[in-house]
């Protein structure tokens, strides 16, 4: 993805995933909004003047990692919201074991209180060791990867998302389902 399909996603993500109200935009409950909506909320800053609604969905067919979606005129981010109140998402049943990367000082306290959404709504969990490394570089140099047994805590009642097809979301995690990887 070149430079300005980059910064495009940054600035689509802003809107869909912190900022919409700031921009004009009201997200439906499912986190929708009308694509032709958010191409004239980008329009308005300089920088994105001349953007068209083909920007957008060449951006959306041509991200390296599924971040939005967008169907029948509308477009969403897939995860990473932090806006007031919980984007609507259908529980689905998750891989047995899912995986968690963070910075190794915080593995005591997720060990002892269990994974947090923190400033999102959800829990952000990974399909495998090397992508939950890779999230966890970008919070610390000294990775610890956190493995969530899913099947446990789905059958605890605990709600599991689709976030594409290399992110899970979940609702927060007791410390009985999580262990330290040791691979």
């Amino acid at each position: 993805m070149g430079p300005r399909r980059i910064a495009l996603s940054k600035a689509v993500s802003r809107l869909l995933r912190h900022q919409p109200e700031r921009h004009g935009l009201r997200l439906d409950r499912a986190g929708w909004v009308q694509l032709d909506e958010l191409v004239a909320a980008l329009a308005r800053e300089r920088r994105w003047a001349s953007l068209t609604m083909g920007d957008v969905v060449d951006m959306v067919a041509n991200q390296t990692k599924r971040r939005f979606e967008i169907d029948g005129g509308r477009i969403r981010a897939l995860y990473g919201h932090s806006v007031p109140g919980r984007i609507a998402k259908e529980p689905v049943e998750p891989p047995a074991v899912l995986y968690h990367g963070t910075s190794t000082q915080a593995v005591a306290e997720i060990l002892a209180h269990g994974l947090r959404p923190m400033r999102r709504h959800y829990v952000h969990l990974s399909v495998d060791r090397d992508t939950a490394r890779q999230v966890g570089w970008r919070k610390s140099p000294d990775v610890s990867v956190v493995v969530v047994d899913a099947a446990a805590a789905h059958a605890a009642g605990i709600g599991f998302y689709l976030g594409n097809e290399q992110v899970w979301l979940a609702e927060e995690l007791p410390p009985r389902f999580l262990a330290v990887d040791e691979s």
